[in-house]
């Protein structure tokens, strides 16, 4: 069941961003079939917390639960599919890959393929609108 506020569909987007050098990237990946996309989920009536969303939706998406530490960062409204978002910071308790692929049992399985984003650069990938602004969105934030 999706859980919904005032016909509102609530999202969560749990974020990992690791400093490069002199800059940050954030996590992506190629879905299969919907082009490249944030770790992102429907927060649903068993989730404890945003942070609870957060975490499952990250471990269900990318195999990531190796979380020291969570940082609610703040909302945001889409404009898509009356949709509010919520950013979850997630800090691993270990230095990832620069790339990898995870086998998801959402719709049916799709293998999704991770990889970092240098923030403020130009997106050189397709997206949906929606993700280029969300990614916007987190460039904005003070991470």
């Amino acid at each position: 069941m999706k859980t919904r506020l005032q016909n509102r569909e609530i999202k969560v987007c749990p974020l990992i961003i690791r400093e490069s050098g002199d800059f940050c990237e954030l996590l992506l990946f190629k879905h299969p079939q919907a082009d490249v996309q944030l770790v992102k989920g429907t927060v649903e009536l068993t989730d404890k917390s945003l942070e609870n969303a957060a975490l499952r939706e990250l471990e269900e998406e990318s195999g990531v639960s190796n979380v020291l530490s969570t940082e609610y960062m703040g909302s945001w409204e889409s404009g898509f599919q009356n949709q509010v978002w919520h950013f979850v910071l997630c800090k691993t308790s270990e230095k990832l890959p620069d790339s990898w692929s995870f086998y998801t049992q959402d719709d049916g399985g799709h293998e999704f393929q991770f990889f970092w984003h240098k923030l403020g650069e130009p997106l050189h990938f397709k997206c949906h609108q929606v993700f280029f602004e969300a990614i916007k969105q987190v460039e904005s934030m003070q991470v």
